[in-house]
């Protein structure tokens, strides 16, 4: 997961996940323009593994991060890659620093399926564990990078246990996914959460919290 090689960046002309669009408005009598991209509202999974005593998590290798972070140690390296033909990312950096923790999630893109069926789906493609509709608590529905893109991200809960985890997980490799499953146990998911130097999303903190405080003392676990 962590060899990255060869990494070159250049300007991306089309995308089926995302589109560069300006708005263009009038706001109190001023006009505006905000640049912004058009993309997919979003699932993700907390899933609790009561066999286990843990939260099951997911990792993986994110271009954009390892980017922002090539960019961070060597600022400007994406300053000149507005370019026709990918141009090699300067200050190459170990694969390491694009991996992050995640809940289970994916991107609303198939017309026809619920949200529910969208987390099910995902939740067997990247962790292993099969899941009906009604096995799914919807926890939040919220507005996920309001600068940027505004779509919509709707988080659910599902407990699971070793018994339902028929499959490998680790994501669709014709996708190109790459995911690694793991278990974050709860003894030590609040200091997970609070630790600044393990890179996760912030649906993994608020994620914990959420169980922390809304599911464990319901089950009776401190």
């Amino acid at each position: 997961m962590e060899r990255i090689e060869g990494v070159a960046v250049g300007r991306c002309a089309s995308s089926p996940y995302l589109r560069p669009l300006t708005l263009h408005y009038r706001q109190n009598g001023t006009q505006k323009s905000w640049d912004f991209m058009k993309t997919h509202d979003s699932v993700t999974i907390l899933l609790f593994n009561s066999s286990q005593r843990s939260l099951v998590l997911v990792k993986q290798f994110r271009p954009a991060v390892y980017a922002n972070e090539v960019e961070r140690h060597f600022p400007g390296s994406l300053a000149a890659m507005d370019q026709d033909r990918p141009q090699v990312l300067p200050g190459a950096l170990p694969g390491s620093v694009g991996v992050t923790y995640e809940l289970c999630a994916g991107l609303v893109d198939q017309p026809g399926l619920s949200l529910e069926e969208v987390a099910c789906r995902e939740a067997w493609e990247e962790c292993g564990y099969r899941l009906a509709p009604s096995d799914l608590r919807r926890v939040a529905t919220y507005k996920s990078g309001v600068g940027v893109t505004g779509s919509s991200q709707t988080m659910f809960y599902a407990e699971v246990t070793d018994a339902q985890r028929d499959g490998p997980g680790g994501g669709l490799a014709e996708e190109g996914e790459l995911i690694e499953v793991t278990h974050l146990p709860l003894d030590g998911a609040q200091a997970f959460a609070d630790n600044p130097n393990i890179p996760k999303t912030l649906g993994v903190i608020f994620g914990v919290s959420w169980f922390l405080s809304c599911v464990a003392p319901g089950l009776g676990l401190p």
